[in-house]
């Protein structure tokens, strides 16, 4: 089916995409996985050819181009692996924050650098004690003069050792009440006194993607770089979750489409008693099965799209997404990797990749449970 959103010009740069990533991409993906990082001159290459954040206004480097060109750019990264995750929250998580909330000189300071792939960003809400429940975050960014001196820890974070610029999620009033008034935003660069990275965490999938703790001890951070107003961090981050989880839901559904599509050429070639395992009415019935989840969650995710560039509240619905697409997402990897038989579990088949890799998407972004909350709060339950 055609997407709602997508137009001839949106096309022309799939096509660009995609020859560019079967150049720079796909041939060294294997070795980044290997590596367990993706290389900082494959995000330079990104920046130079003009798909990172499309949509930062011209002034500050980008083409001001609607929020289509990054649904194109993150279903295109998103098959040719999981691990290229951090470019997605780079691009329209992490940056979208200083575009909406940043003063005009932390535009002009931060914003060309994102565009051009010179500066890699980052966002620290999740510590050791605190993942979907951000208003309990232990961080501290106490006003000392004209800085801000934060203590804390965080974990779990994408692109953490790749990241100049990172937005961390503190209490700049410990005692409020309640307590979600306390969190504002301080965004600390690469170098700042303090702060330091942890660990490379060791993941059971995403293996290519940097995933670190980060470690503030005493770090002074200039009160200039406080992300709009204080205590109103909580505020920001409710308000752009709707489109980290839309991201999410994106990248499961293209996830799905991308291992039935591999799937349904497996079966057709692979032989089992004198006949491809296609003939057989159990492959038929779990192929038709995933086709037909797979498509429905296609019409879905578009039309939720589509209304999230219209900018509507679909705040109710996205989490609907998040929860049901990457629930599918894990059962196709499931049922996929049954269906290539004992070469599934190799790891020279892209399956076996994607079915370590699928699982997190249930979690991060807001835990499925959470997105049952939101759902059900929102319904008036």
């Amino acid at each position: 089916m055609g997407h709602l959103y997508l137009r001839q010009e949106h096309d022309i740069f799939r096509k660009a995409l995609r020859k560019f990533l079967e150049k720079e991409a796909y041939p060294y993906y294997d070795q980044w996985e290997e590596d367990r990082i993706i290389p900082r001159s494959f995000w330079k290459k990104m920046g130079d050819n003009g798909f990172l954040c499309p949509d930062v206004p011209e002034q500050y480097g980008g083409t001001g181009v609607d929020w289509g060109f990054s649904v194109v750019i993150n279903e295109e990264i998103e098959r040719v692996g999981s691990g290229l995750v951090g470019i997605g929250l780079h691009n329209d998580i992490v940056v979208p924050y200083i575009t909406a909330y940043g003063s005009e000189e932390q535009k002009q300071r931060w914003l060309p650098g994102c565009v051009s792939g010179d500066t890699i960003s980052a966002i620290a809400m999740t510590e050791p004690g605190a993942g979907s429940d951000l208003a309990n975050i232990k961080t501290t960014a106490i006003l000392e003069s004209d800085h801000y001196v934060v203590n804390g820890q965080k974990t779990f974070i994408t692109n953490g050792i790749h990241a100049d610029l990172v937005i961390v999620a503190c209490k700049t009033n410990p005692k409020a009440e309640p307590k979600h008034r306390g969190v504002s935003l301080l965004v600390i660069e690469r170098g700042t006194p303090g702060f330091s990275r942890g660990r490379k965490l060791n993941k059971v999938g995403l293996h290519s993607q940097d995933t670190a703790e980060l470690i503030f001890e005493d770090c002074r951070v200039p009160k200039e770089n406080l992300l709009g107003e204080e205590g109103k961090g909580f505020l920001y981050l409710m308000e752009k979750l709707q489109q980290e989880r839309l991201l999410v839901a994106i990248a499961a559904q293209v996830a799905a489409e991308d291992m039935l599509e591999m799937t349904i050429e497996y079966v057709k070639t692979r032989e089992a008693f004198g006949k491809p395992i296609s003939k057989f009415q159990n492959t038929q019935f779990k192929i038709a099965e995933m086709a037909t989840e797979i498509e429905m969650g296609r019409a879905f995710l578009d039309q939720l799209i589509a209304d999230h560039i219209a900018q509507k509240d679909i705040v109710t619905k996205v989490s609907m997404a998040k929860w049901r697409l990457t629930d599918m997402a894990k059962k196709i990897a499931s049922e996929c990797m049954q269906l290539h038989g004992g070469y599934g579990y190799m790891e020279e088949y892209k399956i076996a990749r994607r079915f370590r890799d699928i699982p997190v998407a249930a979690i991060y972004a807001g835990t499925n449970e959470i997105m049952k909350t939101i759902i059900a709060k929102n319904l008036g339950l």
